[in-house]
């Protein structure tokens, strides 16, 4: 809380002002929406010189030229994200897989293409890695095998905490220092900067698909990563020659949600909770993942159990999803309502089925992102989901 003038404010209140700071002395309430794709100017020798900074990564004072260098609307979404995620600095994309394409092509411009990654990751990460698509080369590793993979050419080493769709957690401090020099970059898009804060915990880089909880009503999608300048000056590079910028409107749109981001995680966790007990008690259900329910959890790290669960079912996991009524079948995350998904057949179908295995995705598991409905009202849904799946043997 505000103890004074130069304290440092709770983080629910810098989530409602961060990116507003100037709107009092503007005479603004809300924050402008800026969609102007060229911005005119006389002085063409000016605009030269700001056009090279802005291929060099850097963000110049002033107007940005062209839409695709930047957009104010979008600095601000970038500047308050920054600030939740105490990095130096923010580069939002179009989507999440746009932001960590910017940042392996970062390491691979840089003359170090290997990336070392630890399993599971989101399922089209885990594909593009895999792919070599954008010229990396990924070894997979284990927390505990991770130092033993480094070589001179890794440029990044890259794991998702919780992890999608297990929920595993991995120490992030010990991690940093198993990476030494490396930069350890970690998909926070699970707990939220409201639940983990990995800088805080010794990593480099942090990445967010926005189109989930930082959104948070499933009607936009983006990406965004906060780091050092440095890293940030390479991402607006990269997000210059590809042009995957973030549109204005879904930077307007996920300003507005960082706003309401503590009440809505901090909300959907409580609920999460509550149903991960009562899942580990149901006869139907073999086993859940859940952060909140580990007792070997890294401890200082992750803020509560978190908005999202897993759990694998004795019966046929298909059923229960065309069984629920009130939870919405579909993949994605983070939205006002809950959502459910068979991960082997959608989100992490794409990677092989040996590889899902040893990762710990059964086609028992089924993932549950929590929303805002009533505790009693999800509740009632899922046990009658279960039924209908406990009714039918898994093929």
């Amino acid at each position: 809380m505000l103890d004074g003038v130069n304290s440092k404010p709770d983080f629910d209140t810098m989530a409602v002002h961060a990116g507003r700071e100037d709107l009092v002395e503007l005479g603004l309430h809300a924050p402008p929406l800026d969609l102007s794709t060229t911005y005119p100017a006389r002085d063409s020798r000016a605009e030269a010189a700001r056009l090279e900074e802005f291929a060099e990564g850097a963000r110049p004072p002033g107007q940005p030229v062209y839409a695709r260098l930047d957009n104010p609307t979008v600095g601000r979404f970038e500047r308050a994200l920054a600030e939740l995620e105490g990095a130096e600095q923010a580069v939002a994309f179009a989507s999440g897989m746009a932001a960590l394409s910017a940042c392996l092509l970062a390491t691979v411009a840089a003359g170090r293409p290997h990336v070392v990654a630890v399993r599971p990751l989101y399922g089209t990460s885990d594909h593009l890695l895999a792919s070599g698509l954008l010229g990396t080369r990924v070894s997979w590793a284990t927390p505990e095998t991770l130092a033993a993979e480094l070589r001179p050419d890794t440029g990044l080493v890259l794991v998702e905490t919780p992890a999608n769709p297990t929920l595993r957690e991995h120490d992030l401090r010990d991690l940093a220092i198993a990476c030494g020099e490396v930069p350890l970059l970690v998909d926070n898009t699970f707990a939220t900067p409201v639940l983990q804060r990995p800088i805080e915990c010794g990593a480099d880089i942090v990445l967010h698909s926005a189109t989930k909880f930082l959104g948070g009503h499933g009607d936009v999608l983006g990406g965004v990563v906060a780091c050092r300048e440095g890293f940030a000056r390479s991402l607006r590079q990269m997000r210059f020659v590809t042009g995957a910028t973030l549109h204005p409107l879904a930077g307007y749109l996920l300003l507005r949600g960082l706003s309401t981001l503590p009440v809505r995680v901090e909300a959907a966790s409580a609920t999460a909770h509550e149903l991960a007990t009562r899942l580990a008690e149901h006869p139907a259900v073999l086993r859940v993942h859940y952060p909140g329910l580990d007792p070997l959890r890294p401890r200082g790290q992750l803020r509560g159990g978190g908005p999202l669960l897993a759990f694998e079912v004795a019966g046929d996991p298909h059923a229960v999803i065309g069984a629920v009524r009130l939870i919405t079948p579909a993949v994605s995350l983070g939205s006002v309502d809950s959502l459910i998904q068979h991960p082997a057949s959608l989100s992490h179908h794409i990677v092989g089925e040996d590889d899902r295995r040893n990762a710990g995705i059964s086609e028992g598991l089924l993932r549950l992102s929590i929303g805002l409905e009533h505790v009693e009202d999800l509740w009632a849904d899922l046990s009658a989901a279960l039924e209908a799946g406990a009714a039918r043997r898994a093929g």
